[in-house]
């Protein structure tokens, strides 16, 4: 898969103004904080886990 899911809100200070990066690939600055990010699945969960 290529296309890259879009964030609404900077995990960092909140901002919705967030616009692609080029590199790294998948990433995202915010143009309040100015931070780049980068959001990545890991995984499924597929069972319940039972303490």
């Amino acid at each position: 898969m290529s296309e890259r899911a879009t964030p609404y809100y900077c995990p960092y200070c909140g901002d919705e103004d967030l616009r692609p990066e080029p590199e790294p690939h998948g990433a995202w600055r915010c143009a309040a904080c100015r931070r780049v990010f980068a959001v990545k699945l890991v995984g499924l969960v597929t069972t319940e886990v039972s303490g």
